[in-house]
Protein backbone atom coordinates (compact mmCIF):
# COMPACT_ATOMS: atom_id res chain seq x y z
CA UNK A 1 0.00 0.00 0.00
CA UNK A 2 2.89 2.32 1.01
CA UNK A 3 4.16 1.55 -2.77
CA UNK A 4 0.83 2.87 -4.71
CA UNK A 5 0.66 5.63 -1.76
CA UNK A 6 4.26 6.50 -3.40
CA UNK A 7 3.12 6.60 -7.17
CA UNK A 8 -0.39 8.41 -6.09
CA UNK A 9 2.12 11.29 -4.77
CA UNK A 10 4.34 11.48 -7.66
CA UNK A 11 1.60 11.12 -10.24
CA UNK A 12 -0.38 13.92 -7.94
CA UNK A 13 2.52 16.21 -7.84
CA UNK A 14 4.33 16.42 -11.15
CA UNK A 15 0.90 17.47 -12.35
CA UNK A 16 -0.56 20.02 -10.37
CA UNK A 17 2.86 21.87 -10.41
CA UNK A 18 3.02 22.43 -14.23
CA UNK A 19 2.08 25.81 -15.28
CA UNK A 20 -0.36 24.94 -17.95
CA UNK A 21 -2.35 22.67 -14.87
CA UNK A 22 -2.55 26.53 -12.94
CA UNK A 23 -3.03 28.50 -15.63
CA UNK A 24 -5.68 26.38 -16.94
CA UNK A 25 -7.31 26.28 -13.24
CA UNK A 26 -7.12 29.70 -12.94
CA UNK A 27 -8.51 31.12 -16.40
CA UNK A 28 -11.28 28.47 -16.97
CA UNK A 29 -13.57 29.90 -13.98
CA UNK A 30 -12.65 33.55 -15.37
CA UNK A 31 -13.61 32.56 -19.26
CA UNK A 32 -17.06 30.43 -17.44
CA UNK A 33 -18.27 33.46 -15.84
CA UNK A 34 -17.14 35.98 -18.96
CA UNK A 35 -18.98 33.34 -21.48
CA UNK A 36 -21.52 33.94 -19.24
CA UNK A 37 -22.02 37.53 -19.19
CA UNK A 38 -20.29 39.21 -22.33
CA UNK A 39 -22.68 37.56 -25.15
CA UNK A 40 -26.09 39.28 -23.54
CA UNK A 41 -23.85 42.65 -22.95
CA UNK A 42 -22.34 42.43 -26.78
CA UNK A 43 -25.80 41.20 -27.81
CA UNK A 44 -27.60 44.58 -26.44
CA UNK A 45 -24.45 47.14 -27.45
CA UNK A 46 -25.98 49.20 -30.01
CA UNK A 47 -23.95 49.58 -33.08
CA UNK A 48 -22.27 52.69 -33.30
CA UNK A 49 -22.17 52.68 -36.88
CA UNK A 50 -24.27 55.44 -38.82
CA UNK A 51 -26.66 53.87 -41.12
CA UNK A 52 -29.20 55.83 -43.34
CA UNK A 53 -32.19 53.69 -44.61
CA UNK A 54 -34.27 54.90 -47.74
CA UNK A 55 -37.76 53.88 -47.22
CA UNK A 56 -40.19 53.56 -50.13
CA UNK A 57 -43.31 53.16 -49.11
CA UNK A 58 -46.39 52.16 -51.42
CA UNK A 59 -48.82 52.27 -48.71
CA UNK A 60 -47.94 55.93 -47.41
CA UNK A 61 -48.91 55.57 -44.23
CA UNK A 62 -45.69 54.55 -42.17
CA UNK A 63 -43.72 57.40 -41.73
CA UNK A 64 -42.83 57.58 -38.68
CA UNK A 65 -43.83 54.16 -37.56
CA UNK A 66 -39.84 52.98 -37.48
CA UNK A 67 -38.48 54.89 -34.38
CA UNK A 68 -34.70 56.61 -35.27
CA UNK A 69 -31.89 56.18 -32.75
CA UNK A 70 -28.76 58.29 -32.53
CA UNK A 71 -27.27 55.59 -35.25
CA UNK A 72 -30.03 54.43 -37.94
CA UNK A 73 -32.49 57.00 -39.57
CA UNK A 74 -35.15 56.13 -42.41
CA UNK A 75 -35.43 58.55 -45.10
CA UNK A 76 -38.68 58.74 -46.31
CA UNK A 77 -38.28 58.80 -50.29
CA UNK A 78 -41.26 59.58 -52.92
CA UNK A 79 -42.15 59.02 -56.46
CA UNK A 80 -39.33 56.65 -57.12
CA UNK A 81 -38.54 52.81 -57.37
CA UNK A 82 -36.20 50.83 -55.90
CA UNK A 83 -34.13 50.18 -59.10
CA UNK A 84 -33.60 54.31 -59.46
CA UNK A 85 -32.03 54.38 -56.10
CA UNK A 86 -30.26 51.06 -56.96
CA UNK A 87 -28.13 52.49 -59.75
CA UNK A 88 -26.98 55.19 -57.93
CA UNK A 89 -26.58 53.28 -54.38
CA UNK A 90 -23.17 53.55 -53.99
CA UNK A 91 -22.75 57.53 -54.48
CA UNK A 92 -25.96 57.88 -52.21
CA UNK A 93 -24.91 56.86 -48.64
CA UNK A 94 -27.72 54.74 -48.02
CA UNK A 95 -26.85 51.58 -45.98
CA UNK A 96 -30.54 50.04 -47.51
CA UNK A 97 -33.52 50.06 -49.40
CA UNK A 98 -36.66 49.63 -47.38
CA UNK A 99 -39.57 48.65 -49.94
CA UNK A 100 -42.77 48.28 -48.24
CA UNK A 101 -45.52 47.63 -50.73
CA UNK A 102 -49.07 47.90 -51.46
CA UNK A 103 -50.25 44.90 -50.13
CA UNK A 104 -47.97 44.37 -47.16
CA UNK A 105 -51.38 43.40 -45.04
CA UNK A 106 -51.84 40.59 -47.65
CA UNK A 107 -48.08 39.14 -47.90
CA UNK A 108 -46.71 40.40 -44.24
CA UNK A 109 -43.33 40.92 -46.35
CA UNK A 110 -41.49 43.87 -47.01
CA UNK A 111 -37.89 43.38 -49.01
CA UNK A 112 -34.52 45.55 -47.36
CA UNK A 113 -32.06 45.66 -50.14
CA UNK A 114 -28.62 46.18 -49.57
CA UNK A 115 -25.18 46.03 -51.56
CA UNK A 116 -23.74 43.76 -48.02
CA UNK A 117 -25.29 41.58 -45.64
CA UNK A 118 -27.82 43.60 -43.51
CA UNK A 119 -27.11 43.13 -39.44
CA UNK A 120 -30.09 41.63 -37.85
CA UNK A 121 -30.26 44.05 -35.33
CA UNK A 122 -31.48 46.39 -38.33
CA UNK A 123 -33.70 43.71 -39.15
CA UNK A 124 -35.74 42.76 -35.68
CA UNK A 125 -35.71 46.94 -35.52
CA UNK A 126 -37.66 46.62 -38.84
CA UNK A 127 -39.82 44.42 -38.20
CA UNK A 128 -40.11 44.93 -34.71
CA UNK A 129 -42.08 48.31 -35.03
CA UNK A 130 -44.03 47.19 -38.25
CA UNK A 131 -45.33 44.38 -36.63
CA UNK A 132 -46.92 46.96 -33.57
CA UNK A 133 -47.93 49.66 -36.79
CA UNK A 134 -49.80 46.55 -38.58
CA UNK A 135 -51.37 45.39 -35.73
CA UNK A 136 -52.70 48.73 -34.33
CA UNK A 137 -54.22 49.16 -38.38
CA UNK A 138 -55.72 45.91 -38.26
CA UNK A 139 -57.41 46.53 -34.56
CA UNK A 140 -58.64 49.89 -35.76
CA UNK A 141 -60.15 48.51 -39.13
CA UNK A 142 -61.83 46.00 -36.51
CA UNK A 143 -63.33 48.97 -34.48
CA UNK A 144 -61.23 48.59 -31.35
CA UNK A 145 -60.95 51.83 -29.52
CA UNK A 146 -57.18 52.95 -28.48
CA UNK A 147 -57.78 52.70 -24.91
CA UNK A 148 -59.04 49.37 -25.43
CA UNK A 149 -56.05 48.27 -27.59
CA UNK A 150 -53.48 49.53 -25.01
CA UNK A 151 -55.20 47.74 -22.09
CA UNK A 152 -54.78 44.06 -24.37
CA UNK A 153 -50.92 44.57 -24.92
CA UNK A 154 -49.95 41.58 -22.68
CA UNK A 155 -46.21 40.76 -21.87
CA UNK A 156 -46.71 36.98 -20.09
CA UNK A 157 -43.23 35.68 -18.11
CA UNK A 158 -43.48 32.01 -17.18
CA UNK A 159 -42.54 31.22 -13.11
CA UNK A 160 -41.55 27.95 -12.56
CA UNK A 161 -43.22 26.72 -9.06
CA UNK A 162 -42.37 23.05 -8.10
CA UNK A 163 -43.54 21.22 -5.19
CA UNK A 164 -41.84 18.38 -3.05
CA UNK A 165 -43.62 15.52 -1.71
CA UNK A 166 -43.90 17.13 1.52
CA UNK A 167 -46.02 19.78 -0.54
CA UNK A 168 -43.43 22.05 0.14
CA UNK A 169 -43.53 24.63 -3.25
CA UNK A 170 -40.28 26.17 -4.09
CA UNK A 171 -39.70 28.56 -7.80
CA UNK A 172 -37.33 27.08 -10.29
CA UNK A 173 -35.76 27.99 -13.67
CA UNK A 174 -36.24 25.86 -16.70
CA UNK A 175 -32.96 27.85 -18.40
CA UNK A 176 -31.10 28.15 -15.47
CA UNK A 177 -31.50 24.01 -14.94
CA UNK A 178 -30.83 23.79 -18.87
CA UNK A 179 -27.95 25.79 -18.11
CA UNK A 180 -26.57 23.70 -15.14
CA UNK A 181 -27.73 20.37 -16.75
CA UNK A 182 -25.62 21.48 -20.12
CA UNK A 183 -22.51 22.46 -17.86
CA UNK A 184 -22.53 19.52 -15.72
CA UNK A 185 -22.66 16.73 -18.65
CA UNK A 186 -20.04 18.31 -20.80
CA UNK A 187 -17.95 18.65 -18.24
CA UNK A 188 -18.05 15.07 -17.21
CA UNK A 189 -17.31 14.51 -20.43
CA UNK A 190 -14.95 16.67 -20.77
CA UNK A 191 -13.04 15.46 -17.64
CA UNK A 192 -13.35 11.93 -18.39
CA UNK A 193 -12.32 12.04 -22.02
CA UNK A 194 -9.14 14.44 -20.85
CA UNK A 195 -7.62 12.58 -17.66
CA UNK A 196 -7.92 9.61 -19.16
CA UNK A 197 -5.88 10.07 -22.16
CA UNK A 198 -3.69 11.46 -19.65
CA UNK A 199 -3.13 8.03 -17.88
CA UNK A 200 -2.55 6.84 -21.83
CA UNK A 201 -0.05 8.89 -22.62
CA UNK A 202 1.79 8.41 -18.79
CA UNK A 203 1.72 4.76 -19.84
CA UNK A 204 3.07 5.05 -23.16
CA UNK A 205 5.59 7.22 -22.33
CA UNK A 206 7.05 5.01 -19.38
CA UNK A 207 7.25 1.96 -21.86
CA UNK A 208 8.30 3.79 -24.70
CA UNK A 209 11.30 5.51 -22.79
CA UNK A 210 11.82 1.74 -20.69
CA UNK A 211 11.33 3.82 -17.51
CA UNK A 212 8.68 1.31 -16.64
CA UNK A 213 11.20 -1.82 -16.32
CA UNK A 214 12.90 0.32 -13.88
CA UNK A 215 9.76 0.87 -11.76
CA UNK A 216 8.03 -2.66 -12.65
CA UNK A 217 11.31 -4.17 -10.64
CA UNK A 218 10.00 -2.29 -7.66
CA UNK A 219 6.36 -2.61 -7.75
CA UNK A 220 3.63 -5.01 -9.41
CA UNK A 221 2.26 -3.76 -12.51
CA UNK A 222 -1.19 -3.41 -10.84
CA UNK A 223 0.60 -1.12 -8.08
CA UNK A 224 1.88 0.64 -10.36
CA UNK A 225 -1.39 1.38 -12.88
CA UNK A 226 -3.73 2.08 -9.84
CA UNK A 227 -1.28 4.33 -8.57
CA UNK A 228 -1.46 6.24 -11.81
CA UNK A 229 -4.98 6.21 -12.14
CA UNK A 230 -5.79 7.36 -8.85
CA UNK A 231 -3.12 10.09 -8.93
CA UNK A 232 -4.83 11.43 -12.22
CA UNK A 233 -8.30 11.09 -10.67
CA UNK A 234 -7.14 13.80 -7.64
CA UNK A 235 -5.45 15.66 -10.04
CA UNK A 236 -8.69 16.16 -11.43
CA UNK A 237 -10.90 16.49 -8.31
CA UNK A 238 -8.30 19.27 -7.02
CA UNK A 239 -8.93 20.94 -10.36
CA UNK A 240 -12.40 20.57 -9.99
CA UNK A 241 -12.92 21.51 -6.23
CA UNK A 242 -10.41 25.04 -7.20
CA UNK A 243 -13.10 25.65 -10.04
CA UNK A 244 -16.15 25.49 -7.75
CA UNK A 245 -14.55 27.69 -5.48
CA UNK A 246 -13.62 29.93 -7.80
CA UNK A 247 -16.51 30.56 -10.17
CA UNK A 248 -18.85 31.20 -6.96
CA UNK A 249 -16.46 33.34 -5.74
CA UNK A 250 -16.15 35.57 -9.05
CA UNK A 251 -19.50 35.83 -9.24
CA UNK A 252 -20.57 36.72 -5.81
CA UNK A 253 -17.51 39.01 -5.83
CA UNK A 254 -18.60 40.92 -9.18
CA UNK A 255 -22.18 40.87 -7.38
CA UNK A 256 -20.67 42.53 -4.28
CA UNK A 257 -18.71 45.06 -6.72
CA UNK A 258 -21.32 45.78 -8.66
CA UNK A 259 -24.46 46.51 -5.93
CA UNK A 260 -21.88 48.78 -4.13
CA UNK A 261 -21.68 51.27 -7.40
CA UNK A 262 -25.37 50.48 -8.31
CA UNK A 263 -25.67 54.20 -6.91
CA UNK A 264 -23.31 55.29 -9.90
CA UNK A 265 -24.40 57.12 -12.45
CA UNK A 266 -21.12 55.07 -14.71
CA UNK A 267 -22.34 52.04 -13.82
CA UNK A 268 -26.31 52.62 -14.28
CA UNK A 269 -25.47 53.92 -17.56
CA UNK A 270 -23.88 50.40 -17.89
CA UNK A 271 -26.88 48.70 -16.40
CA UNK A 272 -29.15 50.30 -18.75
CA UNK A 273 -27.41 49.10 -22.05
CA UNK A 274 -27.59 45.65 -20.43
CA UNK A 275 -30.98 45.86 -19.33
CA UNK A 276 -32.72 48.02 -21.14
CA UNK A 277 -31.34 48.83 -24.17
CA UNK A 278 -32.50 45.55 -26.37
CA UNK A 279 -36.33 46.91 -25.36
CA UNK A 280 -36.70 50.27 -25.37
CA UNK A 281 -33.22 51.94 -26.42
CA UNK A 282 -33.38 54.30 -23.68
CA UNK A 283 -30.40 54.76 -21.37
CA UNK A 284 -31.31 55.17 -18.55
CA UNK A 285 -32.27 52.99 -15.67
CA UNK A 286 -33.23 52.81 -12.12
CA UNK A 287 -30.66 52.73 -9.47
CA UNK A 288 -31.98 49.60 -7.83
CA UNK A 289 -31.35 48.17 -10.99
CA UNK A 290 -28.15 45.70 -10.01
CA UNK A 291 -29.99 44.53 -6.83
CA UNK A 292 -33.27 43.53 -9.13
CA UNK A 293 -30.85 41.77 -11.46
CA UNK A 294 -28.82 39.89 -8.68
CA UNK A 295 -32.26 39.32 -6.51
CA UNK A 296 -33.55 37.51 -9.90
CA UNK A 297 -30.05 35.07 -10.19
CA UNK A 298 -29.36 34.62 -6.92
CA UNK A 299 -33.55 33.44 -6.95
CA UNK A 300 -32.81 31.20 -9.06
CA UNK A 301 -29.72 29.72 -8.38
CA UNK A 302 -30.75 28.90 -4.67
CA UNK A 303 -33.70 26.92 -6.36
CA UNK A 304 -31.23 24.66 -7.41
CA UNK A 305 -29.76 22.15 -5.57
CA UNK A 306 -26.18 22.25 -5.71
CA UNK A 307 -25.06 20.16 -2.92
CA UNK A 308 -26.80 17.27 -4.32
CA UNK A 309 -25.46 18.41 -8.05
CA UNK A 310 -21.78 18.82 -6.80
CA UNK A 311 -21.97 15.54 -4.94
CA UNK A 312 -23.58 13.28 -7.63
CA UNK A 313 -21.17 14.88 -9.99
CA UNK A 314 -17.81 14.15 -7.48
CA UNK A 315 -19.60 10.48 -7.02
CA UNK A 316 -20.23 10.24 -10.93
CA UNK A 317 -16.80 11.61 -12.12
CA UNK A 318 -14.41 9.13 -9.74
CA UNK A 319 -16.76 6.17 -10.93
CA UNK A 320 -16.65 7.07 -14.93
CA UNK A 321 -13.10 8.06 -14.57
CA UNK A 322 -12.07 4.93 -13.08
CA UNK A 323 -14.11 2.94 -15.82
CA UNK A 324 -12.67 4.69 -18.33
CA UNK A 325 -9.43 5.20 -16.89
CA UNK A 326 -9.01 2.15 -16.36
CA UNK A 327 -9.56 1.34 -20.24
CA UNK A 328 -7.38 3.82 -21.21
CA UNK A 329 -4.17 2.55 -19.32
CA UNK A 330 -4.77 -0.99 -20.95
CA UNK A 331 -4.52 0.61 -24.02
CA UNK A 332 -1.51 2.54 -23.55
CA UNK A 333 -0.21 -0.83 -22.09
CA UNK A 334 -0.92 -2.56 -25.28
CA UNK A 335 0.95 -0.47 -27.71
CA UNK A 336 4.24 1.33 -28.58
CA UNK A 337 2.96 4.31 -30.49
CA UNK A 338 0.19 6.73 -31.36
CA UNK A 339 -0.76 4.96 -34.68
CA UNK A 340 -1.74 1.63 -32.52
CA UNK A 341 -3.99 3.12 -30.23
CA UNK A 342 -6.21 4.49 -32.81
CA UNK A 343 -7.85 0.57 -33.38
CA UNK A 344 -8.22 0.34 -29.42
CA UNK A 345 -9.22 4.24 -28.85
CA UNK A 346 -12.71 3.67 -31.17
CA UNK A 347 -14.37 1.43 -28.98
CA UNK A 348 -13.59 3.60 -26.03
CA UNK A 349 -14.29 6.78 -27.25
CA UNK A 350 -17.58 5.73 -29.05
CA UNK A 351 -19.59 5.21 -25.48
CA UNK A 352 -18.70 8.39 -24.37
CA UNK A 353 -20.14 10.88 -27.31
CA UNK A 354 -23.05 8.42 -27.12
CA UNK A 355 -23.44 9.75 -23.86
CA UNK A 356 -22.67 13.27 -25.09
CA UNK A 357 -25.56 12.98 -28.21
CA UNK A 358 -27.81 11.39 -25.88
CA UNK A 359 -27.06 14.33 -23.44
CA UNK A 360 -28.71 16.41 -25.82
CA UNK A 361 -31.47 14.93 -25.71
CA UNK A 362 -32.16 14.56 -21.85
CA UNK A 363 -31.89 17.93 -21.62
CA UNK A 364 -34.73 17.99 -23.16
CA UNK A 365 -36.71 15.31 -22.55
CA UNK A 366 -35.28 14.07 -18.77
CA UNK A 367 -37.61 11.42 -18.32
CA UNK A 368 -37.93 10.12 -21.83
CA UNK A 369 -37.22 6.39 -22.26
CA UNK A 370 -33.47 6.97 -23.80
CA UNK A 371 -32.50 9.20 -21.31
CA UNK A 372 -33.27 6.59 -18.69
CA UNK A 373 -32.08 3.74 -20.05
CA UNK A 374 -28.58 5.58 -20.83
CA UNK A 375 -28.61 6.99 -17.55
CA UNK A 376 -28.40 3.64 -16.65
CA UNK A 377 -25.81 2.00 -18.60
CA UNK A 378 -22.57 2.65 -16.76
CA UNK A 379 -20.63 3.32 -20.30
CA UNK A 380 -22.73 6.43 -20.47
CA UNK A 381 -24.44 7.29 -17.02
CA UNK A 382 -21.92 9.34 -16.38
CA UNK A 383 -22.77 11.75 -18.23
CA UNK A 384 -26.44 11.54 -19.10
CA UNK A 385 -27.00 11.24 -15.45
CA UNK A 386 -25.52 14.45 -14.70
CA UNK A 387 -27.92 15.89 -17.60
CA UNK A 388 -31.11 14.75 -15.92
CA UNK A 389 -30.32 15.51 -12.28
CA UNK A 390 -31.29 19.33 -11.95
CA UNK A 391 -34.44 18.39 -13.49
CA UNK A 392 -35.05 15.53 -10.48
CA UNK A 393 -34.31 11.74 -10.71
CA UNK A 394 -36.24 9.49 -8.88
CA UNK A 395 -33.63 7.85 -6.17
CA UNK A 396 -34.04 4.66 -7.29
CA UNK A 397 -32.35 5.51 -10.58
CA UNK A 398 -30.04 7.57 -8.81
CA UNK A 399 -29.04 4.27 -6.74
CA UNK A 400 -29.74 1.72 -9.17
CA UNK A 401 -27.50 3.87 -12.01
CA UNK A 402 -24.45 4.42 -8.83
CA UNK A 403 -24.58 0.25 -8.19
CA UNK A 404 -23.96 -0.38 -11.79
CA UNK A 405 -21.37 2.01 -12.23
CA UNK A 406 -19.46 0.75 -9.38
CA UNK A 407 -19.96 -3.28 -10.51
CA UNK A 408 -18.49 -2.32 -13.67
CA UNK A 409 -15.59 -0.11 -12.96
CA UNK A 410 -14.56 -2.67 -10.44
CA UNK A 411 -14.57 -5.36 -13.09
CA UNK A 412 -12.92 -2.97 -16.09
CA UNK A 413 -10.24 -2.29 -13.11
CA UNK A 414 -9.81 -5.86 -12.91
CA UNK A 415 -9.97 -6.56 -16.34
CA UNK A 416 -7.00 -3.81 -17.17
CA UNK A 417 -4.64 -4.76 -14.72
CA UNK A 418 -4.38 -8.09 -16.62
CA UNK A 419 -3.75 -6.45 -19.75
CA UNK A 420 -2.03 -4.48 -18.44
CA UNK A 421 0.24 -7.08 -16.40
CA UNK A 422 1.52 -8.47 -19.70
CA UNK A 423 1.38 -5.62 -22.24
CA UNK A 424 3.67 -3.29 -19.99
CA UNK A 425 6.52 -5.17 -20.81
CA UNK A 426 5.78 -6.29 -24.39
CA UNK A 427 7.76 -3.95 -27.15
CA UNK A 428 7.41 -4.66 -30.95
CA UNK A 429 4.71 -6.73 -31.41
CA UNK A 430 1.30 -5.89 -33.44
CA UNK A 431 -1.21 -6.14 -30.86
CA UNK A 432 -5.10 -7.29 -31.47
CA UNK A 433 -7.96 -8.01 -29.99
CA UNK A 434 -7.26 -12.13 -29.88
CA UNK A 435 -4.14 -11.71 -28.24
CA UNK A 436 -6.03 -9.24 -25.98
CA UNK A 437 -8.14 -12.07 -24.92
CA UNK A 438 -5.16 -14.46 -24.81
CA UNK A 439 -4.00 -11.92 -21.69
CA UNK A 440 -7.21 -11.57 -19.99
CA UNK A 441 -7.12 -15.70 -19.91
CA UNK A 442 -3.64 -16.25 -18.66
CA UNK A 443 -3.45 -17.21 -15.10
CA UNK A 444 -1.21 -15.98 -12.27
Amino acid sequence: MNKINLIIQREYTTRVKKKSFIIMTILTPILLVALLFIPGYLATKEDNQAKVIAVIDKTNITEGAIAESDYMKFKYITDTEVETIKKDFTKSGYYAILYIPENILISNKVQLYSNQQTTIGVNEHIVKALDGFFTNIKLKKENVPMDIMKRIATNINVDTIQWTSSGEEKSGSAEMVLVIGYISGFLMYMFIFMFGAQVMRGVMEEKTNRIVEVIISSVKPFQLMMGKVVGIALVGLTQFVIWIALTFGIFYGAKFVLLKNSGDPAATSITANIMDKANSGVAQAPTGQYQEMFKQISGKFSAVNFPLIIGCFLFFFIGGYLLYASLFASVGSAVDNDTDTQQFMLPITIPILLGLFVMMNAMQSPNSSIAVIFSLIPLTSPIVMMARIPYGVPPWQLGLSGILLIITFIGSIWMAGKIYRTGILMYGKKVNYAELWKWLKYKN
